[in-house]
This record gives C-alpha cells, structure tokens and sequence, in this order.
C-alpha cells in the first residue's frame, strides 16, 4: 500500500489511467475502497454495499448513480446517499489528484459521531420498517458506548406515537427484552435491542399514527374521581374520555403507585381481559417507563388505552359461567358484582396486623379441582393477614406449575392457554409490588381462577425432578451444550427439562442457565409468547429460590423446545448486519 509524504493518503494510481479504467479498486488498512471515475471527477466509496456487502466496484455508474447489482440499491455518488433507504448509504472518502496520481483519504474525519450517526439510522429504520438498519443500529449503538436504554426509549416513543390502535406484542417484546438484558451477554443485548426494534417497527408499519388527547386544563380534579371517571370511561368503551383522564392523572405528577392503581383498577373490572394480554401489556408499559425515565410516562400509559377499551371480557366467556359459574363465586367475594372491592376491603381490613404464610396445603388447593375451596382458601389467607405480594407470589407458582407439567398430549395450541395465565399472575405480581390498591387483590383471585380452568392441560401431569436427582456429575457446560442441541431438534420438550435440572444438580450457576436460555431464545425466529415466557420465568426464578427458582426455568426451557427449532431469518440478517459493522468481506471481489 503506497502512501504519500504524510502518510496520511493512499496512491491509487496515475489519474490517466483510472480515467481510462473507470474504476479501481485499492485495500487501506484492511477496508476495501473503490475509486471511480465519472463525468472528470475522481469519486471513492467503501467497496462493501451496505445493504449486503456485495463489491460496489462491479456496480454501474451512469448520470452520477452507482448501481449495485447484486439487489439494485442506488447511491449518489458524492456524498454515499441511497435512494433506496432499505440499502443504507454507503460511505464516501475524499481523493486529491496531484503531480498526475490519485490518492484517497481512507481515515476522513466524519460529520457525525458514531453514536449520533446509529441514533439516526434506528429513527429511519424504524420509521421504514427496515430490519437490516434496524440491526445495524442496534449493534452500532452499542459498539459506541451507548447505554441500551437511549435506543429503548427511542423505540417506545415511536410505538406509542405511531401505532392508533396503541400498545400491542411489539411494545411487549420490547419491554421484556429490557428486563432480561442484565442475564444476557454483550453481544445478545445487541441482539435483543434489534429484536425488539424490529418487532415495534413491524407493528407500526401501515398503522395510522396517534393523535393525543390533552389532559384536562383543570387542576382541581381530585385522584379519586379521576380514577371513577377513568373507570366508567373504560366500561362504557370510551376511548377518547379514558385517555384525557390518564393524562390528567400523569400531568397532576402523581406518582407511579397511583397511575398504577388508576390502570389495575380499570385492567380488573372485569376479569382476565383479551386472555390476560391487556393486563401483561399495562405492566409492561410500568416496566419500561421505570427502565427509561418518567418522561415517558404520559405516552405509554396513553398507549394503553385502546387495547383495554376495546379488551375481551372474560365474565361473558361460557367457560367462566358454565358448568361453574365462577364468575358468581367471584361476586360474593368482592362484595356484590365482579367490579366491586367491598368485600376485599372487608377481608383485609379483618387482616391487619395478621402474619401469613402459604403452606403446602394452601399450594395445593391452588392447583386443586375444587373452585370453591380455591376462591375460599385465597379469601381465608386475606382475612389472614395476606397481602397482595405473598398472594400474588403463591399464584404465581401454581400457574409456573401449570406450564412446567404440561401434557404434551395435548392440543399444540393449549400451550399459550396456561402460557397466558402465567404471565398474566406475573403481571398481577408487577402492579402487587408497585401499588397496595384493593383492585389487585382482584388479580389474584382471576389469575387463580385461570389456574383450576388450566387443570386438565395438566392430566397427566409431566414430572419435575426433584433436586439432586439428576446428578450425574456431568461438566455444567457440556449439560448447557446438550439442552442448547434440543432446541435444534423437534419433540425434545421433557428432555429439555430433565436437562436444566441435571444443570442445577451438577452445581451450574443459574445465571449461566439464564445466560445460555437467553441467548437460545435472541438467536431463534422466536415468536411474541416465547419471548413473553422467557422474561415470565426469569423474572419468576429471581424471586425465588430452591425448588421455587427450578420450576420456572424448567417450564420455560419446556415451552422454548416446544416452540423451536425455526427458520432463523432474524439471525441472518443480525450476523450480516455485525459483519458489515465490523468491516468484513462478505461477497469475494
């Protein structure tokens, strides 16, 4: 590689023969540069199409457009710019002519920083749906130092904004990808942020954008009629009212125990709205807003809105009234209608100062065939001092045992039937932790209500080990090695879950298994439940421990093999888009 006396430039070679050629092609420093010649000026582009890395210098040029051949993106030739936003621009080196030779810069100085450059590339990618710069500036960011929330925050302000149906599964993945980026690797954050880019952008494409409605100009408006108001809005399916309440709420700067009250009493009126989606969607909007400031709070809880004006009621669902009306057994608890708290302030006033524990025979009952002694043991342990945490906790575990000890005879579809009551008592769990209202004592008892509908997906029940008696001594790495190799492998759904309990047995450490689970799930096409799944059970596990932190991973680990192997399109794109971000050659030339 010749240079000039500064070192600073790279000879390409004397200026008559490249105007004879068109075209050259010169290496600086590992990166691959073509130089052309078009209409008397010397121009000079990274060799590698940005799109896939096909060589540009066997593209066309003609009226100042270089033309890949590989998919056809065009790109000025000046400056690097597409007209074909799924392709990128492609970068651009200066080149001096002098004493007859031509040199090409191959270490300008750029306009922009990187980390400002790749925040602009996420906003374009999301704007357009394009997965390949979505991937691009999900690992760009990241390389630059920047902290995954930044691009999080930019991706929940774009889904809440342009999606007039509001917060949906894309908004969900988000939100669960950001819970679950502590247990993940560098390189899976990067893969996680692009996943759940990706999925948001996905769900706003064609999606007219969001209109606001202003909160109210008053100030006056106490929280309680507020939240009256709120609610009767919701019932009556007004969106429009609902969401100038909430607004008014976030503006007056109440604080997050009290918009969450406003939502989980609304999300619980009636019981397990949309099959549990609506309440799942509301915690996970809490979550993100706690993971990237408040300043997005008025946006995102607005954004639920819709989903829960329009929600599925599950009190007019046959399977909640016949052969059982449980419906009813829910009424006379809460103290005369499904949307009453009466009788729970009864229950828990009756409690206080009361300690409870849940006991084996309580857990039992929990995953028993009897709705009565269900509904009267969870009303027992309020009287006895319970709160919504210990609840909620206790309900969590039943419902973690449902999806662990589902029968693989059954029906592939009934997966997602207790895979959804799973994460709706976690969801439950999240707005038990955040706000002490009544209304969430009312989750408890719809989430373990969907816990004895769940019972027969249970029959027979699948085995869980117990501990210590998969020790086989094995190398923990070699057991990860093997439960990784079931999911490439169709029908491998219990040895899945013999395997994260030989894990545990032979001493591996849990965030190893969550590390290894992690990364199974971002490199696999996996679908909204799974990845839904992965953070219920993570979540779940670090709550626990001993048998309480097992369960949850084993079940998870069963529903993945369930659910995999797949195509991996998404892990195509991701492995170009780090490969063209590093510099590589991926096409010979």
């Amino acid at each position: 590689m010749a240079v000039d006396d500064t070192g600073r430039l790279v000879e390409v070679g004397p200026a008559d023969d490249l105007a004879d050629s068109g075209r050259e092609l010169v290496s600086a420093g590992g990166t691959a540069i073509a130089v052309f010649h078009h209409e008397g000026e010397f121009r000079a582009v990274d060799n590698r199409c940005p799109h896939m890395g096909f060589p540009l210098s066997e593209g066309s040029v003609e009226d100042g457009l270089l033309t890949c051949h590989w998919h056809h993106a065009r790109f000025e030739l000046a400056c690097g710019d597409t007209f074909d936003p799924w392709a990128d621009d492609v970068p651009t080196y200066p080149v001096e002519r002098r004493e007859g030779m031509v040199y090409v810069d191959p270490n300008p100085p750029r306009e922009r920083p990187p980390a400002k450059r790749w925040a602009d590339r996420l906003e374009t990618g999301l704007e357009e749906n394009l997965r390949l710069v979505i991937a691009k500036s999900s690992i760009g960011l990241l390389d630059a130092g920047v902290d995954y929330r930044d691009p999080m925050a930019t991706t929940l302000r774009f889904g809440t904004r342009y999606r007039e149906p509001g917060w949906s599964s894309g908004l969900t993945i988000l939100g669960c990808l950001g819970n679950v980026m502590g247990d993940l690797t560098l390189e899976d954050r990067k893969r996680a942020l692009y996943t759940g880019a990706r999925h948001v952008a996905s769900d706003c494409a064609g999606e007219a954008p969001n209109f606001d409605q202003p909160a109210l100009r008053t100030t006056e408006t106490g929280f309680d009629r507020l939240k009256t108001w709120f609610r009767d809005c919701i019932e009556v399916r007004d969106r429009d009212g609902a969401e100038r309440c909430l607004r008014t709420a976030v503006a007056a700067g109440y604080g997050t125990d009290r918009l969450a009250e406003l939502v989980v009493a609304a999300a619980t009126d009636h019981p397990y709205l949309s099959t549990g989606h609506v309440l799942d969607f509301a915690n996970k909007a809490f979550e993100s807003i706690e993971r990237v400031g408040d300043e997005h709070a008025a946006d995102a809880l607005a954004s639920l809105v819709p989903p829960l004006a329009t929600a599925d009621r599950s009190d007019e669902r046959s399977a909640w009234r016949r052969p059982v009306d449980l419906v009813a057994l829910l009424e006379d608890v809460y103290g005369g209608d499904v949307g009453a708290t009466d009788g729970l302030d009864e229950l828990v006033a009756a409690g206080e100062g009361e300690v409870w524990e849940p006991t084996a025979e309580f857990r039992e009952t929990l995953l028993g065939e009897d709705p009565d002694a269900i509904v009267d043991a969870l009303a027992g342990a309020v009287r006895g001092g319970a709160s919504s945490t210990a609840l909620a906790d206790a309900v969590v575990d039943a419902a973690t045992k449902r999806v662990a000890q589902f029968g693989t005879a059954n029906e592939f579809s009934d997966w997602n039937t207790v895979h959804h009551t799973f994460t709706y008592a976690n969801a439950v769990r999240g707005f038990a932790g955040r706000t002490d209202a009544i209304e969430t004592y009312r989750g408890v008892f719809d989430a373990a209500i969907n816990v004895y509908l769940d019972r027969f997906l249970n029959t027979p029940p699948a085995p869980i080990p117990e501990l210590g008696e998969n020790d086989t001594g094995r190398d923990p790495e070699a057991v990860l090695s093997d439960l990784e190799e079931t999911f490439d492998r169709e029908g491998e759904v219990n040895e899945a879950g013999r395997l994260v309990c030989e894990f545990e047995d032979c001493g591996g450490d849990p965030a190893d298994l969550r590390r290894s689970l992690g990364g199974a799930l971002l490199r696999k096409d996996a679908g909204f439940h799974t990845i839904q799944n992965v953070e219920a059970a993570f979540a779940t596990a670090g709550r626990a421990d001993g048998d309480r932190e097992r369960v949850p991973l084993v079940a998870t680990a069963r529903y993945m093999a369930a659910h995999f192997p797949t195509r991996r399109e998404a892990e195509q794109t991701f492995t170009i888009a780090s490969r063209l971000n590093r510099g590589e050659s991926i096409h010979d030339g």
